[in-house]
């Protein structure tokens, strides 16, 4: 069973690749090939449907990452 975070990011991560596919279209519509491209650079592994799903997704949680650090001080 995934947490609340988990599905949160989930969820985060599918907004972001809809955005990011439809702007690639739009650029590509509007004949804004480098910029499309530059797009395409960053989410390349995005684009790729055999990708896609294989990418990692790392996260932390900041008050997790804070208590750590104390921990060390």
């Amino acid at each position: 069973m995934h947490t609340p975070e988990e599905l949160r990011l989930s969820d985060q991560r599918d907004d972001i690749y809809e955005y990011m596919t439809n702007r690639f279209k739009t650029l590509i519509a509007e004949e804004r090939i480098d910029d499309a491209m530059a797009l395409a650079d960053e989410y390349f592994e995005w684009l790729d449907p055999e990708q896609l799903f294989d990418e990692q997704t790392s996260y932390y949680n900041e008050d997790e990452l804070l208590r750590l650090y104390l921990t060390f001080e």
